[in-house]
């Protein structure tokens, strides 16, 4: 179950991490609440990604604790960590292009389940009603019997997170979810995104380089500069950050950053 909104869900304590003796995280804490929208930004090399693989178990850190629940999950595998309860969705989609929608949702139902099948044809029996209620509210039911190989790129992103939903998670981690999509899908998709945590109590942590769309949706934003967490707050308080404008907003920017 989902917890109520506003209440913690990941704690990342003093995070860091080096690579070849250079610092790629130095220091980085914050916690996200159940239906909250927490965005992560900065500029290339920031240190975003390695972050997001510290929280998903991809990679150990160096130093600090990542809290799930109060649960210490840090140095746990990316196995582990799903079967707590954290969804992800990659910058490139990740589906099974030969399978149909409705038949991608069931191969996740089924592993959130644990439920083993030897053959296919027996699996794909299983979780058909579950499936076809993640697909609806994605606006992907018409699809759920085409092959998710001939999907538009949009309809792609959506089937990843209904795949990512499918294990129920209290949180969800969104590595460029809008990356290759239309400005108009961007915007579409991430507030469909909003709705459901806010309706399930889910906590959501995305990195975007599109600022429209984090000073749309993000309830509060964390900025990241050499690894370094330089400032948090809601969308007025960052874009009248000075550090963050020289940074990473430029000046009178509030969009398109790299």
């Amino acid at each position: 179950m989902a917890p109520a909104r506003g209440v913690s869900v990941l704690a990342a304590a003093g995070l860091c991490k080096s690579f070849g003796g250079v610092p790629a995280v130095r220091g980085v804490s914050f916690a996200v609440a159940g239906g909250e929208m927490l965005a992560l930004i900065g500029p290339n090399g920031a240190g975003k990604s390695t972050c997001f693989n510290m929280l998903s178990g991809q990679l150990r850190p160096d130093a600090g604790r990542v809290r799930l629940d109060a649960r210490d999950i840090t140095g746990l595998a990316p196995r582990r960590i799903w079967r707590l309860g954290v969804g992800r969705t990659f910058q490139i989609t990740a589906t099974f292009a030969s399978m149909t929608v409705r038949e991608n949702v069931q191969m996740a139902l089924l592993s959130h389940h644990g439920d083993v099948f030897r053959f296919w044809c027996a699996a794909r029996h299983r979780h058909v009603a579950a499936a076809d209620a993640l697909l609806a509210p994605l606006g992907l039911g018409p699809h759920a019997d085409i092959a998710a190989g001939v999907l538009a790129y949009g309809d792609l992103k959506r089937l990843e997170l209904a795949m990512a939903l499918a294990n129920a998670p209290r949180l969800l981690l969104m590595d460029e979810p809008t990356a290759g999509m239309a400005p108009a899908e961007r915007t579409a998709l991430m507030r469909l995104t909003r709705t459901l945590a806010a309706e399930r109590g889910i906590a959501v942590l995305f990195t975007e380089h599109d600022m429209d769309i984090v000073f749309s949706v993000a309830d509060r934003i964390l900025v990241l500069h050499q690894g370094e967490l330089i400032a948090e707050g809601d969308g007025s308080a960052i874009r009248a950050d000075p550090r963050v404008r020289e940074v990473y907003l430029g000046t009178g920017a509030t969009s398109g950053g790299h």
